[in-house]
């Protein structure tokens, strides 16, 4: 799930009222920079139900398996889900972004549907800046120099540390909840009870009875955190069902609790990132031209868009999605999402 920025977690429930102004005045002055020619046309959020047959690559250390739309000769845009869900979050938004001419790719992060790690004794680590060397990789195989990356939860944070880490990669971001880059010594600092209480699986996955215990209900514990993270979502049983399936990756509950123990710093992350972590640990700021978004009915932890507005130096702009909008902005909101990977790619 989307995690706070932690090294300023603390004072999200008393940001000052100048703070939030601040930050309004900076989204008037630069949503000018986000609006295209002309918008998508509707989109019927859950019209569609497959991404097509999906490919798959080896890239670097894994087998990616990946959808893919529109022309092959289409300016690039990534789109990276979250957990507990899969590529279907963008079943409605893919179409509409190959309709308009871009070439879409979308993959299965690590431990998700096809994609596999190829060596059968590598760590199955959920660190986050793996996975965003993991989609870096994938790139790389298939020949993509720069990628519009939109993404939400485990994809919104995958799409920041490549903005950070590798910014000649990214040519703009949309990142649903905003800047989510973290580090294991701020993930170590605690939070006041009622924030704590928004994390419970995250403890719940720090004990060995929390591993064996999602391992065993990989679906119901899915189904009640899609629940409590979009309360107002009514998504039917072959929504759920069609992301669930790629819950069954053999791979899949290392990876997770590995996320969630390496980010309170109860496991080691792979040496081989250390620097790459020290960057991160600086919170650096990200420069590429970016569009935050967020639902208001969001029940999954996450900041406010004050609290990480200065964190995006570049050509700026938040938006709130009204009407019941929940943690999994693209599958509920699908219109709003496309249209600004569109806006932003306009504006890069």
């Amino acid at each position: 799930m989307t995690s706070v920025l932690h090294h300023s977690r603390r004072r999200f429930l008393t940001l000052a009222g100048t703070a939030l102004a601040a930050f309004q005045l900076q989204s008037r002055a630069t949503a000018q920079g986000f609006k295209a020619p002309s918008k998508l046309p509707a989109i019927t959020p859950g019209t569609a139900t497959t991404l097509g047959p999906i490919k798959q690559v080896s890239a670097g250390e894994i087998s990616i398996g990946y959808a893919e739309a529109g022309p092959a000769d289409g300016p690039v845009v990534i789109l990276l889900h979250g957990w507990p869900y899969d590529i279907h979050s963008f079943a409605d938004v893919a179409p509409a972004l190959a309709a308009s001419g871009h070439r879409v790719i979308i993959p299965h992060l690590r431990g998700y549907g096809t994609t596999r790690l190829l060596s059968p004794t590598a760590l199955r680590s959920g660190q986050p800046v793996a996975v965003a060397a993991d989609i870096v990789a994938l790139m790389d195989a298939l020949g993509i120099r720069s990628a519009t990356l939109a993404g939400y939860d485990w994809g919104a944070r995958t799409a920041n540390i490549i903005a950070a880490l590798w910014p000649e990669r990214c040519k703009a971001m949309v990142s649903v909840s905003g800047y989510l880059i973290g580090s294991q010594q701020a993930g170590r600092k605690p939070l006041p009870p009622a924030a704590e209480l928004q994390w419970w699986y995250q403890f719940y996955f720090a004990t060995e009875r929390g591993r064996d215990g999602y391992d065993n209900n990989r679906r119901d514990f899915a189904r009640l955190i899609w629940q409590t993270a979009s309360p107002k979502w009514a998504f039917d049983d072959a929504t759920f069902a069609r992301s669930a399936a790629a819950f069954d990756n053999p791979d899949h509950v290392d990876i997770v609790v590995h996320n969630y123990r390496w980010r309170l710093g109860l496991v080691q992350g792979e040496a081989r990132y250390d620097e790459l972590e020290a960057k991160l640990a600086t919170f650096p700021d990200i420069a590429v031209p970016t569009i935050t978004m967020e639902g208001d009915a969001n029940g999954a932890p996450h900041p406010p868009p004050a609290a990480y507005a200065k964190k995006f130096t570049g050509r700026y702009e938040h938006r709130l999605i009204t009407g019941g909008i929940g943690h999994n902005l693209p599958q509920e909101a699908p219109q709003a999402f496309a249209q600004a990977v569109i806006d932003v790619m306009a504006g890069a």
